[in-house]
């Protein structure tokens, strides 16, 4: 048995090939798993919970499925879906976890978080991070009608794809600063993360101990799964 973890699915109404790749997924893998950890992006975008796509029927109907059958699963918002609400999750069988947060694996404390606090050289998206995460713009935003938040959402995204096309590849990755204070401040040996779309596992020295930062990939062309085992051990692999 394995606890699989999941981020940056990105699904979207325009790839209808990986929604039916994640479905597939949540229908028979993870139909056998201790639980199903997904952390951010499970949407390319998300501007709320009142959103009556069939995209988030479908998916929400998938999620409800695979909890039915007796598999937890829990979610991290990321930066495309951080309006994702209370709503959505009860919808969908799962609870919402706080980024970042320490879980025990099989006795093993491990830090999940989303993976954009680690981005800290990227000022820009520091700065919108820091806008739309404030409770007060959030509601404001929702007050919004729901043509209006689409239209923000399609805006939002050009814009991100504008500035990620702007700014050098090492400055949109984690910084070495913030993954080790992020260590020290959690105390732990080992975080698994997503956000950069740059699967890996990092071993890293720090203060004379090893830790290891693992990065689960994205899911615009195949799926990225991760792994991992009762006894300890982890796998990263793609779903075809």
């Amino acid at each position: 048995m394995s606890t699989l973890f999941v981020s940056d699915l990105h699904l979207d109404a325009e790839r209808p090939d990986i929604t039916s790749l994640f479905l597939r997924f949540l229908d028979e893998e993870a139909h056998h798993a201790d639980a199903l950890f997904i952390l951010g992006d499970l949407f390319e975008a998300w501007v709320g919970d009142d959103d009556d796509a069939a995209l988030a029927t479908t998916v929400a109907d998938g999620l409800k499925r695979l909890a039915e059958r007796g598999v937890p699963v829990r979610f991290i918002r990321g930066n495309r879906d951080f309006l994702l609400g209370h709503a959505y999750a009860e919808r969908s069988g799962f609870d919402i976890l706080p980024d970042p947060c320490v879980v025990l694996l099989y006795d093993e404390p491990v830090l999940l978080l989303h993976g954009d606090l680690l981005c800290t050289d990227d000022t820009g998206y520091v700065a919108v991070r820091r806008q739309v995460r404030d409770p007060a713009w959030q509601h404001g935003l929702l007050m919004r009608s729901l043509d209006e938040r689409r239209a923000f959402a399609r805006q939002a995204r050009s814009d991100s794809a504008s500035h990620q096309t702007s700014i050098a590849l090492d400055i949109g990755d984690a910084t070495a600063s913030a993954v080790e204070s992020t260590f020290r401040r959690f105390d732990v040996s080992r975080m698994i993360h997503g956000h950069t779309h740059r699967p890996a596992v990092h071993d890293i020295s720090l203060n004379q101990r090893m830790h290891q930062r693992i990065v689960l990939g994205d899911w615009y062309t195949q799926g990225s799964v991760l792994h991992w085992h009762s006894d300890g051990t982890f796998k990263l692999a793609a779903l075809l």
